[in-house]
């Protein structure tokens, strides 16, 4: 499967995720370009960007 198409359902699954879920999917996935990574923190709630920050230390 291309990998545009598997950023596609991950982007899918962060969007329809919770807090807790978005911030699992962020710090587990593996293989994603820089701007990739970028893309889902836009869409990832700003005043949760601490809990975020916590968990990927």
């Amino acid at each position: 499967m291309p990998t545009d198409t598997n950023f596609e359902a991950i982007k899918e699954r962060f969007r329809n995720a919770d807090v807790d879920g978005k911030i699992d999917i962020y710090t587990s996935v593996q293989g994603l370009t820089v701007e990739q990574y970028k893309e889902l923190l836009r869409m990832f709630p700003i005043k949760y960007l601490d809990k975020l920050e916590k968990a990927m230390s």
